[in-house]
């Protein structure tokens, strides 16, 4: 098992993290509290997950929860873009590392169930 941070999927989770949080500081404040605390929060929560996939036996949970997260990492960002909070450079750079962590997650997903089931 690879240290959580050398995995490919957690260095691209650990950017969208960094990219968020610079966003997030030039957000209106009304924004800031309400969307702004929630990418932030869903980030950091989607790289918690990684590190509690790579760890655990049964990691199936834990990969649907970064599917998830990175559903509503989408939908945040994506209203993000539409109230005009952030430019559409930076929604498809955000976007961008989405579409690696789903296929990334995806992939991990397809590969342990493989396993599981003898295949």
């Amino acid at each position: 098992m690879a240290l959580h941070t050398q995995l490919p999927i957690y260095k691209v989770a650990y950017d969208l993290l960094d990219i968020v949080t610079d966003l997030v500081k030039n957000m209106p404040r009304d924004y800031k509290q309400a969307i702004g605390s929630e990418l932030r929060d869903q980030c950091l929560q989607m790289s918690l997950l990684v590190l509690r996939a790579n760890i655990a036996q049964t990691k199936e949970p834990h990969l649907a929860g970064i599917i998830e997260r990175k559903e509503t990492l989408e939908l945040l960002i994506r209203l993000s873009c539409d109230l005009r909070l952030i430019s559409r450079a930076q929604y498809a750079g955000a976007i961008e590392r989405l579409a690696s962590i789903g296929r990334q997650a995806n992939g991990w997903r397809k590969q342990q169930l493989r396993q599981t089931h003898g295949g």
